[in-house]
């Protein structure tokens, strides 16, 4: 009789713990996310919680997919081959008015960095100097500010398509162009111009402060799912927060990631795209404010577009955002 106990003692201290681990193992749920681009420092806190195990710790078994061009987060979320997606909050607004029940589950970017920048040599130094200038601007999505920009301080401009290179601006091809300031405006200081020879317009400093990179998901995903969306979302808070405190670690995950897609990984500058992330995430160097998007910023932008035309149905902010999480 011993002999079966100590038998049975045996196989449950061996069975036990297996189940458990499979039981935790079946616990996590699949999920998938895409951010607007390819893996860079701007994503940070998402390959820092995937790669420390934060999001298995959360409960999600998470596949990052790679964005770029022909892969727009936003259409991927749309057409449900992803469940989180990284958009832009005026993208987000849009899509909300044209009927796509998108919704913003952590506003992770707080102050706009897109900006125009010129060369002192062109003689701009403020809005009105760029009066029929040539200015370089990007895509739809990129224009929004720039145009309001121009409306307030009633600016007759000739607008150029401006391709992702600066080398137009860089040629002098363009008096004023289009850059993000955790990227563009990087790549043209290490083109050799120095920032005493540069002016640069933040939108944020004209009252047009359109917070950017938000996190999103479906309507109908998170009413099914609210507990996977807000474990989402505290699990990248915690991947940000970590990258934002050891930023070399950050970095060797990021650059891990561009050379899997086979892509240039240049440390310095992601170095300088994680500092500015950090300032943009955390605008008054506060991390328990990481993912709130403010009320008064949100009408902001809403009220932008509607000028504009860009929406006709408005969103109300209640339908648009699910606070997810954050620390008081």
């Amino acid at each position: 009789m011993k002999t079966i106990l100590r038998i049975f003692f045996f196989l449950g201290a061996i069975l036990i713990p297996a189940l458990n681990l499979w039981a935790g193992e079946v616990a996590l749920k699949k999920a998938t996310f895409i951010p607007q681009w390819v893996p860079q420092a701007q994503f940070a806190g998402y390959y820092v919680a995937l790669e420390k195990g934060i999001y298995k710790r959360h409960g999600i078994d998470l596949t990052i997919l790679t964005g770029g061009p022909g892969r727009a987060s936003a259409d991927l979320l749309r057409d449900r081959k992803a469940d989180f997606a990284t958009i832009w909050l005026s993208t987000g607004i849009q899509m909300r008015s044209e009927g796509i029940k998108v919704l913003n589950i952590a506003q992770m970017v707080q102050r706009s960095a897109l900006m125009l920048v010129t060369k002192k040599k062109s003689g701009i130094r403020q809005p009105i100097d760029m009066n029929k200038k040539k200015i370089g601007l990007w895509g739809k999505e990129f224009q929004v500010q720039p145009k309001a920009f121009f409306k307030k301080y009633n600016l007759d401009v000739k607008i150029i398509r401006q391709s992702y290179s600066v080398n137009l601006f860089l040629r002098d091809g363009v008096d004023v162009a289009s850059a993000m300031w955790y990227n563009e405006y990087h790549t043209i200081l290490n083109a050799g111009i120095n920032e005493n020879e540069l002016v640069p317009f933040f939108f944020h400093d004209h009252g047009l402060n359109f917070p950017e990179d938000g996190i999103y998901t479906l309507e109908d995903t998170f009413v099914k799912d609210p507990e996977l969306c807000k474990a989402f979302v505290r699990a990248s808070i915690e991947g940000w927060k970590y990258a934002f405190v050891n930023p070399e670690e950050a970095l060797a995950i990021v650059l891990k990631n561009l050379q899997k897609e086979h892509l240039p990984a240049q440390r310095v500058h992601q170095t300088w795209m994680l500092d500015k992330m950090k300032k943009l995430t955390t605008p008054h160097g506060n991390l328990t404010s990481i993912g709130k998007l403010y009320p008064a910023d949100f009408v902001l932008v809403v009220d932008v577009l509607k000028n504009n035309g860009l929406i006709e149905n408005p969103p109300r902010y209640g339908d648009f955002y699910r606070r997810c999480y954050w620390n008081d």
